[in-house]
């Protein structure tokens, strides 16, 4: 392993977007280390020269810590870390279930909560680098049958916000990754129409270029999308409401 050799650890990196940036990154003659619950498909994306695999749960804060732990033992150092591991289920989301919307939660929020932490000293002590989360365009605003996926993501593009001022101090780069829709067995699940649908390679093209040559804070695609859910987010309830539910019913 080359002491230039840029390097990134990726998590969610099993299947959908946090696989295709792997291969992205790895293509790019980057050494990224992969992380997801799916040994099996890691050990796969591992025959790949620039791949290696490190399995872990994200919801098991020890075994986070242990996995850094030996990536900095065997890699030496990390320049970026990209946290995109995930959770959802849309039948789910249909009603209030307290029990999953605490398991999404829990995936999808504090699981990455405890990324960060694992690499909060390593990176403010190196006084550079590049932490990022994948949220999505679900966390914008409330939207129908996302009583769980939503919140979460609302939940991670809002610490995002807050732990900027911090690690910036520290001259470490944090960023947020808004996807529209992307094709991908999470999303294959919907029984509706996306509009503006985007291949996995689309997004990885879009994150590596956002995260290697922008120092933009959010990562946000397709702009087609993206640009028309700002502009509602800054819409008055009265408005936004309204519009959902026309569209909903349509």
């Amino acid at each position: 392993m080359s002491e230039n050799q840029k390097k990134i650890w990726i998590t969610g990196a099993s299947s959908g977007i946090g696989k295709a940036v792997a291969l992205k990154f790895a293509a790019e003659g980057w050494k990224v280390a992969v992380s997801a619950r799916r040994k099996e498909i890691l050990q796969e994306l591992s025959k790949n020269e620039n791949i290696v695999s490190y399995p872990l749960d994200v919801t098991d804060r020890g075994q986070i810590n242990n996995v850094f732990k030996n990536i900095i033992n065997e890699f030496g150092n990390i320049d970026i870390c990209l946290f995109s591991s995930g959770t959802y289920e849309p039948k789910d989301e249909q009603k209030i279930d307290a029990d999953k919307i605490q398991y999404v939660m829990k995936v999808n929020f504090f699981g990455v909560i405890d990324c960060v932490k694992a690499v909060e000293e390593y990176f403010k002590n190196k006084k550079s680098g590049h932490i990022s989360i994948v949220s999505s365009i679900a966390g914008y605003r409330g939207l129908p049958n996302s009583s769980g996926y939503g919140p979460s993501k609302a939940a991670l593009t809002n610490f995002c916000e807050s732990i900027y001022f911090d690690f910036k101090k520290f001259n470490v780069r944090v960023s947020i990754v808004s996807p529209g829709f992307i094709k991908t067995p999470l999303t294959d699940k919907n029984e509706f129409s996306m509009p503006f649908l985007k291949t996995v390679d689309y997004a990885a093209d879009k994150i590596f270029n956002g995260l290697t040559k922008s120092k933009a804070f959010e990562i946000h695609f397709p702009k087609g999308l993206t640009i028309t859910l700002k502009f509602l987010r800054i819409l008055p309830y009265k408005i936004y409401l309204f519009l959902v539910d026309k569209l909903v019913k349509r």
